[in-house]
C-alpha cells in the first residue's frame, strides 16, 4: 500500500527530527505538570480522505499509567471497484461513518527518562468503525449493454489487540503521539445491497471486485471470508488478523 509506506517514511523522518530536538530541550528547570491531552488524528485523513475527522483525549493517571479516548467522523475509503471501461460512478448519493476507540497505556519504566505521557508504552486497545455509501452506477453487462445499479454498502470493523508507541513532549505543551505498532483480532462485516436487475453474473462481478478493493485497503479482510455466502447474499463476515497505526498531534493541559 503507497500511503502505508509513506507513513512509514514520515515516521523515520519524525523520530529522527523529535529526537535531536529532544536532546536540545532543558530538562533542569522544574515544569508544571499537565495531566490532560487533546488529540487529532493526522493518520485518518491521509488514506481515508478529508471527511475522516477524529479528535482524541488522554488522560494521565500517574507516572507511569494514561488512558485515551477516540471519537470522529470516519469515511469509507475510495474504491476502484471495477475498471472504468466497465462501470462508472454517476452519482454518490449518501455517506457517513464513525469511529470509537480506546486504549489503557503502560509507560516502561526501564525505557523512559520521563514520566508519563512521555516515552515508549504499551497496551491493550479497541477500536470501532463503521462505514456507510449509496452510489449510483452505470455498468457495462457481460452481454454487452448497460444498466443502472443503485447500491447500499455497510461496512463495519471491530478490532481488539496490543499497542506499541512512542509519545513525545515538546515545550511541555505540544505533543506528537506515534502508534508504531498494534497487532490485533478484527471482525470485518459487509453488507453490499444493489437496487438493479443485474444478472447473476454480472452481480458476482460486482462483490467480487467489491471483496478485491477492500482487501488492499484493510489488510488480512481475505482470510477465511466465506465466499459463498458473500456471493449469494452479498454479504460477509470474518475474523482475521488487524492491525493500528497512526500518528497524533496534541495540546497538553
Amino acid at each position: 500500500m503507497k500511503k502505508a509506506s509513506l507513513l512509514l517514511l514520515l515516521t523515520v523522518g519524525l523520530v529522527t527530527t523529535f529526537q535531536q530536538t529532544l536532546i536540545a530541550q532543558d530538562t533542569t528547570n522544574a515544569k508544571r505538570v499537565f495531566k490532560n491531552t487533546v488529540h487529532f488524528n493526522i493518520t485518518n485523513p491521509i488514506i481515508f480522505g478529508g471527511r475522516s475527522l477524529i479528535f482524541g483525549y488522554q488522560r494521565v493517571l500517574n507516572k507511569r499509567r494514561a488512558f485515551s479516548i477516540n471519537i470522529g467522523q470516519a469515511n469509507f475509503p475510495t474504491l476502484n471497484i471495477i475498471p472504468a471501461d466497465s462501470i462508472k460512478g454517476t452519482s454518490l448519493r449518501d455517506q457517513k461513518g464513525f469511529h470509537v476507540s480506546g486504549d489503557y497505556r503502560f509507560y516502561l519504566a526501564k525505557e523512559n527518562k520521563y514520566d508519563a505521557p512521555r516515552g515508549v508504552y504499551i497496551g491493550p486497545y479497541f477500536s470501532y468503525n463503521y462505514y456507510e455509501k449509496e452510489h449510483s452506477w452505470n455498468v457495462q453487462t457481460t452481454t454487452g449493454g448497460t444498466a443502472n445499479v443503485e447500491s447500499n454498502t455497510n461496512f463495519t470493523v471491530s478490532t481488539l489487540g496490543v499497542e506499541m508507541g512512542y509519545q513525545f513532549v515538546f515545550w511541555n505543551r505540544l505533543s506528537v503521539d506515534m502508534i508504531l505498532a498494534g497487532p490485533g483480532i478484527a471482525a470485518y462485516k459487509l453488507e453490499a445491497r444493489l437496487g438493479t436487475n443485474l444478472s447473476e453474473a454480472d452481480r458476482q462481478k460486482l462483490f467480487d471486485k467489491l471483496n478485491e478493493a477492500l482487501e488492499d485497503k484493510f489488510p488480512g479482510y481475505n482470510v477465511a471470508v466465506d465466499e459463498g455466502e458473500f456471493k449469494k447474499e452479498g454479504s460477509t463476515n470474518t475474523t482475521t488478523f488487524g492491525f493500528r497505526y497512526l500518528i497524533q498531534i496534541g495540546f497538553r493541559f
